[in-house]
């Protein structure tokens, strides 16, 4: 079953790596921070015009990954 908030299948590749865990591996911890502090932004700022709840758990998705 497809979870578009936690695990959206259009971010795994067929080897079941997903987006996320790469761009984890190419940024230092840092970079990695900011990153997901930007999406989370990015999901605030557009959610009353697409996704509503789901834009706003996504927000929450992100700021939980960067505190990983």
């Amino acid at each position: 079953m497809s979870d578009p908030v936690n695990h959206p299948d259009h971010y795994q590749s067929a080897s079941g790596l997903e987006c996320i865990d790469a761009i984890r591996a190419a940024l230092t911890p840092d970079e990695f921070r900011g990153y997901c502090k930007g999406a989370a932004l990015k999901y605030i700022w557009r959610e009353a015009k697409k996704g509503q709840n789901e834009s706003l758990a996504k927000s929450v998705w992100y700021l939980n990954e960067a505190q990983k």
